[in-house]
Protein backbone atom coordinates (compact mmCIF):
# COMPACT_ATOMS: atom_id res chain seq x y z
CA UNK A 1 0.00 0.00 0.00
CA UNK A 2 1.55 3.52 -0.81
CA UNK A 3 0.97 5.90 1.08
CA UNK A 4 -1.48 8.07 -0.55
CA UNK A 5 -3.29 5.10 -0.88
CA UNK A 6 -2.79 4.70 3.29
CA UNK A 7 -4.07 8.46 3.78
CA UNK A 8 -6.79 8.00 1.69
CA UNK A 9 -7.73 5.02 3.54
CA UNK A 10 -7.50 6.33 6.76
CA UNK A 11 -9.91 9.76 5.44
CA UNK A 12 -11.78 7.00 4.53
CA UNK A 13 -12.13 4.84 8.39
CA UNK A 14 -12.33 8.31 10.19
CA UNK A 15 -14.25 10.18 8.17
CA UNK A 16 -17.65 11.71 9.84
CA UNK A 17 -20.83 10.33 7.94
CA UNK A 18 -24.21 13.13 7.06
CA UNK A 19 -27.37 13.08 7.13
CA UNK A 20 -28.68 11.10 4.07
CA UNK A 21 -25.77 8.97 3.66
CA UNK A 22 -25.67 5.22 3.06
CA UNK A 23 -23.41 3.39 4.78
CA UNK A 24 -21.63 -0.33 5.10
CA UNK A 25 -21.64 -1.35 8.83
CA UNK A 26 -21.18 -4.34 10.84
CA UNK A 27 -23.73 -5.90 13.65
CA UNK A 28 -21.66 -5.65 16.70
CA UNK A 29 -24.18 -6.20 19.52
CA UNK A 30 -28.28 -6.68 19.34
CA UNK A 31 -30.19 -5.39 22.33
CA UNK A 32 -33.69 -5.41 23.21
CA UNK A 33 -34.41 -1.75 22.70
CA UNK A 34 -31.30 -0.94 19.82
CA UNK A 35 -28.73 -2.31 17.47
CA UNK A 36 -25.24 -1.43 17.90
CA UNK A 37 -23.57 -0.98 14.59
CA UNK A 38 -19.81 -0.19 13.05
CA UNK A 39 -19.81 1.80 10.41
CA UNK A 40 -16.15 2.69 10.67
CA UNK A 41 -16.32 6.19 12.00
CA UNK A 42 -15.34 7.45 15.04
CA UNK A 43 -18.08 6.64 16.85
CA UNK A 44 -20.03 3.77 16.44
CA UNK A 45 -24.11 3.70 15.37
CA UNK A 46 -26.82 2.89 16.90
CA UNK A 47 -30.63 1.37 15.46
CA UNK A 48 -33.62 2.05 17.42
CA UNK A 49 -36.25 -1.05 17.52
CA UNK A 50 -38.10 1.82 15.68
CA UNK A 51 -35.82 2.06 12.30
CA UNK A 52 -35.23 -1.59 12.35
CA UNK A 53 -38.45 -2.03 10.01
CA UNK A 54 -42.24 -2.74 9.41
CA UNK A 55 -42.20 -5.54 12.34
CA UNK A 56 -39.49 -4.01 14.74
CA UNK A 57 -38.42 -7.29 16.19
CA UNK A 58 -34.51 -7.14 16.94
CA UNK A 59 -34.04 -10.61 17.38
CA UNK A 60 -35.44 -11.71 14.66
CA UNK A 61 -33.71 -9.32 12.39
CA UNK A 62 -30.21 -8.73 12.93
CA UNK A 63 -27.22 -10.98 14.12
CA UNK A 64 -24.11 -10.00 15.54
CA UNK A 65 -21.28 -10.40 12.71
CA UNK A 66 -24.27 -9.21 10.25
CA UNK A 67 -22.86 -6.98 7.60
CA UNK A 68 -25.90 -4.36 6.46
CA UNK A 69 -26.41 -0.59 4.66
CA UNK A 70 -27.54 1.81 6.79
CA UNK A 71 -29.06 5.40 6.36
CA UNK A 72 -27.54 8.26 9.10
CA UNK A 73 -30.58 9.83 10.09
CA UNK A 74 -28.09 12.09 12.55
CA UNK A 75 -24.36 12.20 12.18
CA UNK A 76 -24.12 12.49 16.15
CA UNK A 77 -26.15 12.53 18.88
CA UNK A 78 -25.71 13.10 22.74
CA UNK A 79 -23.63 10.10 23.76
CA UNK A 80 -21.77 10.81 20.45
CA UNK A 81 -23.11 7.94 18.52
CA UNK A 82 -24.53 8.04 14.77
CA UNK A 83 -28.17 7.60 14.78
CA UNK A 84 -28.86 4.84 12.09
CA UNK A 85 -31.60 3.59 10.52
CA UNK A 86 -32.18 0.29 8.58
CA UNK A 87 -35.72 1.02 7.46
CA UNK A 88 -34.54 4.36 5.81
CA UNK A 89 -31.68 2.47 4.15
CA UNK A 90 -33.42 -0.54 2.49
CA UNK A 91 -36.07 2.64 1.49
CA UNK A 92 -33.78 4.68 -0.18
CA UNK A 93 -32.03 1.32 -1.77
CA UNK A 94 -35.12 0.41 -3.28
CA UNK A 95 -35.90 3.41 -4.66
CA UNK A 96 -32.27 3.08 -6.54
CA UNK A 97 -33.34 -0.20 -7.08
CA UNK A 98 -36.20 1.21 -8.75
CA UNK A 99 -34.48 3.62 -10.80
CA UNK A 100 -32.72 1.40 -12.19
CA UNK A 101 -35.23 -1.13 -13.40
CA UNK A 102 -36.83 2.15 -15.22
CA UNK A 103 -33.45 2.99 -16.74
CA UNK A 104 -33.18 -0.87 -17.98
CA UNK A 105 -36.82 -1.02 -19.10
CA UNK A 106 -37.11 -4.13 -17.01
CA UNK A 107 -40.28 -5.91 -16.57
CA UNK A 108 -41.26 -6.72 -12.80
CA UNK A 109 -43.78 -7.90 -11.00
CA UNK A 110 -46.95 -6.01 -8.88
CA UNK A 111 -49.30 -6.37 -6.56
CA UNK A 112 -52.44 -4.21 -7.04
CA UNK A 113 -53.82 -2.80 -3.98
CA UNK A 114 -56.34 -0.61 -4.78
CA UNK A 115 -58.16 1.41 -6.86
CA UNK A 116 -59.11 5.28 -7.02
CA UNK A 117 -60.52 7.53 -9.60
CA UNK A 118 -57.40 8.13 -11.46
CA UNK A 119 -56.17 4.32 -11.71
CA UNK A 120 -54.49 1.88 -9.13
CA UNK A 121 -52.05 1.70 -6.21
CA UNK A 122 -49.80 -1.04 -6.61
CA UNK A 123 -46.94 -2.76 -4.58
CA UNK A 124 -43.85 -2.71 -6.54
CA UNK A 125 -40.10 -3.98 -4.86
CA UNK A 126 -42.11 -2.86 -1.36
CA UNK A 127 -42.62 0.92 -2.50
CA UNK A 128 -46.35 2.41 -3.29
CA UNK A 129 -46.50 2.96 -7.06
CA UNK A 130 -49.20 4.09 -8.93
CA UNK A 131 -50.63 2.76 -12.11
CA UNK A 132 -53.15 4.96 -14.47
CA UNK A 133 -56.11 4.09 -15.56
CA UNK A 134 -54.28 4.88 -19.07
CA UNK A 135 -51.46 2.52 -18.83
CA UNK A 136 -53.19 -0.32 -17.84
CA UNK A 137 -53.52 -3.09 -20.33
CA UNK A 138 -55.83 -3.01 -22.94
CA UNK A 139 -58.03 -6.24 -21.64
CA UNK A 140 -58.76 -4.20 -18.72
CA UNK A 141 -59.28 -0.73 -19.68
CA UNK A 142 -63.01 -0.96 -18.21
CA UNK A 143 -62.68 -3.11 -15.88
CA UNK A 144 -59.86 -1.64 -13.13
CA UNK A 145 -61.65 -2.72 -9.99
CA UNK A 146 -61.13 -6.53 -12.02
CA UNK A 147 -56.96 -6.37 -11.28
CA UNK A 148 -57.60 -5.59 -7.44
CA UNK A 149 -55.70 -8.18 -5.49
CA UNK A 150 -53.83 -9.83 -8.88
CA UNK A 151 -50.31 -9.54 -9.57
CA UNK A 152 -49.37 -8.14 -12.71
CA UNK A 153 -46.48 -7.18 -15.16
CA UNK A 154 -45.24 -3.60 -15.44
CA UNK A 155 -42.71 -1.48 -16.52
CA UNK A 156 -41.47 1.47 -14.26
CA UNK A 157 -42.45 4.86 -16.28
CA UNK A 158 -41.44 7.27 -13.38
CA UNK A 159 -39.12 7.68 -10.14
CA UNK A 160 -38.96 11.08 -8.34
CA UNK A 161 -37.63 10.19 -5.28
CA UNK A 162 -38.13 13.72 -3.98
CA UNK A 163 -42.00 13.84 -4.29
CA UNK A 164 -42.50 10.13 -3.49
CA UNK A 165 -43.64 9.38 -6.84
CA UNK A 166 -43.34 6.13 -9.04
CA UNK A 167 -45.40 6.00 -11.56
CA UNK A 168 -45.97 2.25 -13.75
CA UNK A 169 -47.33 1.24 -16.96
CA UNK A 170 -49.09 -2.29 -17.32
CA UNK A 171 -49.69 -1.49 -21.14
CA UNK A 172 -46.02 -0.92 -21.65
CA UNK A 173 -45.06 -4.26 -20.26
CA UNK A 174 -47.82 -6.01 -22.09
CA UNK A 175 -46.76 -4.19 -25.09
CA UNK A 176 -42.99 -5.56 -24.95
CA UNK A 177 -43.92 -9.15 -24.25
CA UNK A 178 -45.86 -8.81 -27.14
CA UNK A 179 -42.89 -7.71 -29.04
CA UNK A 180 -40.94 -11.08 -27.75
CA UNK A 181 -44.08 -13.54 -28.33
CA UNK A 182 -44.18 -11.57 -32.11
CA UNK A 183 -40.58 -12.13 -32.40
CA UNK A 184 -40.96 -15.99 -31.79
CA UNK A 185 -43.93 -16.40 -33.64
CA UNK A 186 -42.47 -15.17 -37.10
CA UNK A 187 -39.55 -17.48 -36.21
CA UNK A 188 -41.99 -20.64 -36.38
CA UNK A 189 -44.74 -19.18 -38.72
CA UNK A 190 -44.41 -20.60 -42.24
CA UNK A 191 -46.51 -19.94 -44.99
CA UNK A 192 -49.48 -22.73 -45.11
CA UNK A 193 -49.31 -23.46 -41.33
CA UNK A 194 -52.64 -23.80 -39.44
CA UNK A 195 -53.29 -22.14 -35.98
CA UNK A 196 -55.72 -21.02 -33.44
CA UNK A 197 -56.17 -17.70 -32.19
CA UNK A 198 -59.18 -15.34 -30.95
CA UNK A 199 -61.22 -12.53 -32.71
CA UNK A 200 -59.57 -9.41 -31.46
CA UNK A 201 -60.76 -6.82 -33.53
CA UNK A 202 -63.40 -5.82 -36.49
CA UNK A 203 -63.71 -4.35 -39.20
CA UNK A 204 -65.31 -3.23 -42.80
CA UNK A 205 -62.26 -4.73 -44.36
CA UNK A 206 -62.05 -8.25 -42.55
CA UNK A 207 -61.56 -9.76 -39.17
CA UNK A 208 -58.14 -9.46 -36.76
CA UNK A 209 -57.13 -12.61 -34.98
CA UNK A 210 -54.59 -13.08 -31.64
CA UNK A 211 -52.83 -15.81 -32.62
CA UNK A 212 -50.54 -15.77 -29.65
CA UNK A 213 -48.10 -12.62 -30.29
CA UNK A 214 -49.04 -11.23 -32.99
CA UNK A 215 -52.73 -10.29 -34.93
CA UNK A 216 -53.05 -11.22 -38.28
CA UNK A 217 -55.72 -10.05 -40.90
CA UNK A 218 -58.52 -12.57 -42.61
CA UNK A 219 -59.44 -10.31 -45.24
CA UNK A 220 -62.98 -10.31 -45.77
CA UNK A 221 -62.63 -11.94 -49.10
CA UNK A 222 -60.87 -14.88 -47.15
CA UNK A 223 -63.83 -15.35 -44.39
CA UNK A 224 -65.59 -17.77 -46.88
CA UNK A 225 -66.44 -19.39 -50.32
CA UNK A 226 -69.76 -17.42 -50.35
CA UNK A 227 -70.58 -13.89 -50.64
CA UNK A 228 -70.01 -12.16 -47.39
CA UNK A 229 -71.57 -8.55 -46.85
CA UNK A 230 -70.64 -7.91 -43.04
CA UNK A 231 -67.79 -9.75 -41.38
CA UNK A 232 -70.15 -9.68 -38.23
CA UNK A 233 -72.27 -12.61 -40.61
CA UNK A 234 -69.12 -14.86 -39.79
CA UNK A 235 -67.21 -14.04 -36.71
CA UNK A 236 -67.94 -12.42 -33.67
CA UNK A 237 -65.48 -10.63 -31.50
CA UNK A 238 -63.66 -12.74 -28.98
CA UNK A 239 -64.74 -15.73 -30.89
CA UNK A 240 -61.76 -18.74 -30.73
CA UNK A 241 -61.18 -19.49 -34.42
CA UNK A 242 -58.48 -22.15 -36.70
CA UNK A 243 -57.04 -20.12 -39.69
CA UNK A 244 -54.70 -20.68 -41.79
CA UNK A 245 -51.63 -18.08 -42.74
CA UNK A 246 -51.32 -17.54 -46.48
CA UNK A 247 -48.68 -14.90 -46.36
CA UNK A 248 -46.07 -13.25 -44.23
CA UNK A 249 -44.40 -10.16 -44.06
CA UNK A 250 -41.39 -9.59 -40.73
CA UNK A 251 -40.41 -6.79 -42.06
CA UNK A 252 -43.71 -5.26 -41.55
CA UNK A 253 -45.05 -7.78 -38.99
CA UNK A 254 -47.82 -8.38 -41.31
CA UNK A 255 -49.68 -11.54 -41.30
CA UNK A 256 -52.38 -12.43 -43.58
CA UNK A 257 -54.60 -15.33 -42.77
CA UNK A 258 -57.50 -17.49 -44.69
CA UNK A 259 -60.58 -19.31 -42.72
CA UNK A 260 -62.28 -20.00 -46.64
CA UNK A 261 -59.37 -22.29 -47.10
CA UNK A 262 -60.13 -24.58 -44.48
CA UNK A 263 -62.98 -25.25 -45.74
CA UNK A 264 -63.97 -27.64 -48.85
CA UNK A 265 -63.33 -25.45 -51.88
CA UNK A 266 -67.11 -25.99 -53.42
CA UNK A 267 -66.44 -25.85 -57.16
CA UNK A 268 -64.92 -29.01 -56.08
CA UNK A 269 -68.42 -30.72 -55.10
CA UNK A 270 -69.59 -28.83 -58.36
CA UNK A 271 -67.77 -30.76 -61.07
CA UNK A 272 -68.65 -34.00 -58.95
CA UNK A 273 -72.67 -33.17 -58.30
CA UNK A 274 -73.43 -30.31 -61.70
CA UNK A 275 -72.07 -31.66 -64.54
CA UNK A 276 -72.89 -30.08 -67.99
CA UNK A 277 -76.57 -31.00 -69.06
CA UNK A 278 -77.58 -31.14 -65.18
CA UNK A 279 -80.76 -29.16 -64.59
CA UNK A 280 -80.30 -27.40 -60.77
CA UNK A 281 -82.44 -25.07 -58.98
CA UNK A 282 -80.74 -21.38 -57.92
CA UNK A 283 -81.54 -17.99 -56.22
CA UNK A 284 -81.18 -14.78 -58.29
CA UNK A 285 -78.50 -12.98 -56.21
CA UNK A 286 -78.46 -9.41 -59.09
CA UNK A 287 -79.68 -8.64 -62.48
CA UNK A 288 -77.90 -7.14 -65.14
CA UNK A 289 -78.07 -5.13 -68.38
CA UNK A 290 -76.37 -8.16 -69.91
CA UNK A 291 -78.36 -11.08 -67.69
CA UNK A 292 -78.62 -12.57 -64.16
CA UNK A 293 -76.13 -14.13 -61.35
CA UNK A 294 -77.95 -16.96 -59.75
CA UNK A 295 -75.97 -18.60 -56.57
CA UNK A 296 -76.83 -22.33 -57.35
CA UNK A 297 -75.04 -23.44 -54.49
CA UNK A 298 -73.10 -22.19 -51.28
CA UNK A 299 -70.12 -19.94 -52.45
CA UNK A 300 -70.97 -20.89 -56.10
CA UNK A 301 -72.91 -18.07 -58.97
CA UNK A 302 -73.50 -18.94 -62.35
CA UNK A 303 -74.35 -16.80 -65.12
CA UNK A 304 -77.47 -16.71 -66.99
CA UNK A 305 -77.15 -14.96 -70.58
CA UNK A 306 -79.78 -12.97 -71.03
CA UNK A 307 -79.81 -14.54 -74.47
CA UNK A 308 -80.68 -17.51 -72.51
CA UNK A 309 -83.55 -16.61 -70.44
CA UNK A 310 -86.14 -16.95 -73.50
CA UNK A 311 -86.47 -18.09 -77.30
CA UNK A 312 -88.00 -14.78 -77.38
CA UNK A 313 -86.00 -11.58 -77.56
CA UNK A 314 -85.70 -10.03 -74.05
CA UNK A 315 -84.73 -6.79 -73.79
CA UNK A 316 -84.49 -6.58 -70.29
CA UNK A 317 -83.29 -9.00 -67.56
CA UNK A 318 -85.63 -7.46 -65.09
CA UNK A 319 -88.87 -8.42 -67.38
CA UNK A 320 -88.00 -12.25 -66.66
CA UNK A 321 -86.10 -12.54 -63.83
CA UNK A 322 -86.16 -10.31 -60.25
CA UNK A 323 -83.62 -10.88 -57.97
CA UNK A 324 -84.52 -13.41 -54.76
CA UNK A 325 -86.70 -15.42 -56.75
CA UNK A 326 -85.42 -18.92 -57.13
CA UNK A 327 -85.88 -20.89 -60.73
CA UNK A 328 -84.72 -23.76 -62.25
CA UNK A 329 -81.94 -23.53 -64.94
CA UNK A 330 -79.36 -26.10 -67.19
CA UNK A 331 -75.63 -25.97 -66.56
CA UNK A 332 -74.31 -25.57 -70.50
CA UNK A 333 -70.95 -24.61 -69.62
CA UNK A 334 -68.06 -25.28 -66.80
CA UNK A 335 -65.05 -23.26 -66.47
CA UNK A 336 -62.95 -24.79 -63.98
CA UNK A 337 -59.69 -22.98 -64.12
CA UNK A 338 -61.84 -19.46 -64.82
CA UNK A 339 -64.29 -20.78 -62.09
CA UNK A 340 -67.26 -19.51 -64.41
CA UNK A 341 -70.64 -21.26 -65.14
CA UNK A 342 -73.12 -20.65 -67.58
CA UNK A 343 -76.88 -21.23 -67.04
CA UNK A 344 -79.77 -21.66 -69.69
CA UNK A 345 -83.92 -20.86 -68.59
CA UNK A 346 -84.69 -21.18 -72.20
CA UNK A 347 -82.91 -25.00 -72.62
CA UNK A 348 -85.13 -26.19 -70.26
CA UNK A 349 -88.15 -25.94 -73.39
CA UNK A 350 -88.08 -26.93 -76.50
CA UNK A 351 -87.29 -24.19 -79.31
CA UNK A 352 -89.74 -22.93 -81.24
CA UNK A 353 -90.95 -24.75 -84.85
CA UNK A 354 -89.53 -21.88 -86.80
CA UNK A 355 -85.91 -21.64 -85.01
CA UNK A 356 -83.25 -23.10 -87.19
CA UNK A 357 -82.09 -25.77 -85.63
CA UNK A 358 -78.64 -24.62 -83.59
CA UNK A 359 -79.38 -20.68 -84.25
CA UNK A 360 -79.17 -19.75 -80.78
CA UNK A 361 -75.91 -18.30 -79.41
CA UNK A 362 -74.67 -20.09 -76.16
CA UNK A 363 -73.00 -17.08 -73.59
CA UNK A 364 -70.84 -17.17 -70.83
CA UNK A 365 -69.34 -14.31 -69.17
CA UNK A 366 -70.17 -10.69 -70.26
CA UNK A 367 -67.28 -8.87 -72.49
CA UNK A 368 -66.06 -5.52 -72.49
CA UNK A 369 -68.74 -4.00 -74.70
CA UNK A 370 -71.80 -6.44 -72.59
CA UNK A 371 -70.23 -4.53 -69.40
CA UNK A 372 -70.28 -0.80 -71.14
Amino acid sequence: MTMEDYLHFEEEAFKTPNHGDIVDGIVVRVDPDEVLVDIGAKAEGVISSKELGMRGDVDSELEPGDQIKVYVLQPENEEGNVVLSLRRARAETTWLVAAEKQVDGTVIDADVREQNKGGLIVNILGLRGFLPSSQVARAYAGSLESLVGKRIPVKILEVNRKRNRLIVSQKAAEDEDRARKREELFTRLQTGTVVKGTVSGITSYGAFVDIGGADGLIHISELSWDRVSKVTDVLQLGEEVTVKVIKLDPEQTRISLSLRQLQQDPWERLVQSMPVGSIVEGQVTKTKKYGAFLQIMPGIEGLLHISELSWDHVERTEDVLKVGETVQVKVIGIDTARRRISLSLKQLSAPPATLVPNGHRQHEYPTEEDEN
